[in-house]
């Protein structure tokens, strides 16, 4: 028990700078306290400030032996309140270092040593207010695949502006010795020099945003296919995958790009051009998919399809669990800082959930966490009795 009580002053440590945004006027409730039952009540299964509530009176005893309560346990108004007043980057900012902690042993634990960042972007479907002109969040955050964390997140007003978001993001996080991937959408020529500026490698997807050097790719693996690969260096890598009535088989296939691609130089660090070849058989039909990426990684298809595979961790893993775990996508949160602060909340507890070293289901540790305060507490210290 004292090691998880450490962890619990590591975690009051966080929030001891953040400056408190309410009046001085009846201010009760150390901001400290309610912002650490919100990231109790979030990993109970609470979705606002009235569940938040309802959860901390029900284990009123547990947080009184936990945190510093002088007037007992905080309203719905309070958590209402805090969540609305407090700035979403300034707020993130306090994870920083606990989000660091998760992530160097996230690397001890599973070994990985050249982590995959998937950025994509995520909307929550019902937090818009017609009525006040606002339209749904839309966040572009960034997910470590193998670690099962959310290292940081950046709202923007419309998915269009991604562009501007994944730049902010990307600023938020150390990218040295990470592969970073993006959708076609993020695949621009300041982000393929922020990615390599800050120590990482990059594998962007190539869509028709990029028309000209889109076309030329896509010519270039053609006419190179037309000759079986013959005058270049080719690597290639073939996974096959049963299941859910289907069977998917994957063809990664990774070659060096030329010099003679449009715009070449002013891609800093391009070193190779990729191709998966999706071919999937359901129900007696085949479908079959191209996609086609650029990449900073040198020749080695392993790397590459890793990437890709990663890649799309954040949508399987990262969203779909917000989505059915955190039913995020029922949020009715309307407030613009309170929305992002929650969605924030959500995919931090997420990967505190994660880091669980114990067998269940995300939903069965998200329900022992608000059954169980000894459970919550292993959650928080990334530890199991």
């Amino acid at each position: 028990m004292s090691q998880t009580r450490f962890t619990m002053d590591e975690v009051l440590c966080h929030f001891e700078e953040l400056e408190d945004p309410r009046s001085e006027i009846n201010r009760k409730h150390p901001l400290v306290s309610v912002v650490v039952i919100a990231i109790l009540g979030v990993l109970a299964q609470a979705n606002g400030p009235t569940a938040i509530a309802g959860w901390a009176r029900i284990h009123a005893e547990f947080l009184k032996g936990l945190l510093p309560l002088p007037h007992g346990i905080p309203g719905k108004d309070v958590f209402r309140r805090v969540l609305c007043a407090l700035k979403p980057e300034v707020f993130q900012q306090c994870f920083a270092n606990w989000i660091q902690t998760l992530r160097q042993d996230a690397a001890e634990a599973t070994g990985v040593d050249e982590p995959t960042f998937a950025v994509d972007g995520k909307t929550l479907r019902r937090s818009h207010d017609a009525k006040k002109g606002l339209g749904p969040l839309h966040s572009v955050s960034v997910w470590a695949s193998e670690y099962g964390i959310t290292l940081a997140q950046v709202a923007t007003d419309e998915k269009s502006n991604e562009i501007t978001a994944i730049p902010q993001v990307l600023r938020l996080v150390d990218l040295k010795g990470a592969i970073i991937t993006i959708d076609a959408m993020g695949t621009q020529k300041a982000i393929a020099k922020q990615i390599v500026e800050g120590g990482g490698n990059y594998v962007l997807a190539l869509k028709k945003n990029q028309e000209k050097l889109h076309d030329a790719v896509v010519d270039y693996v053609i006419e190179q296919m037309d000759n079986d690969f013959a005058d270049i260096k080719v690597r290639r890598q073939t996974t096959e995958e049963k299941g859910h009535g289907r069977l998917e088989k994957r063809e990664y296939i990774q070659m060096p790009a030329p010099t003679t691609l449009p715009g070449f130089e002013n891609w800093q660090g391009l070193a190779t051009i990729g191709l998966v070849i999706l071919t999937c058989l359901r129900n007696g039909k085949e479908t079959t998919e191209l996609r086609f990426f650029i990449s900073s990684l040198p020749l080695g298809v392993k790397r590459f399809a890793k990437a890709v595979r990663n890649h799309w961790g954040i949508e399987n893993t990262c969203h779909w669990s917000l989505d059915v775990t955190y039913r995020e996508d029922e949020s009715r949160i309307r407030d613009v800082n309170a929305r992002e602060n929650m969605a924030w909340l959500n995919r931090f507890t997420l990967s505190l959930l994660k880091q669980h070293p114990g067998k269940g289901s995300l939903i069965m540790k998200r329900r022992s966490c608000g059954w169980s305060p000894h459970f919550m507490l292993e959650v928080l210290a990334a530890q199991q009795s």
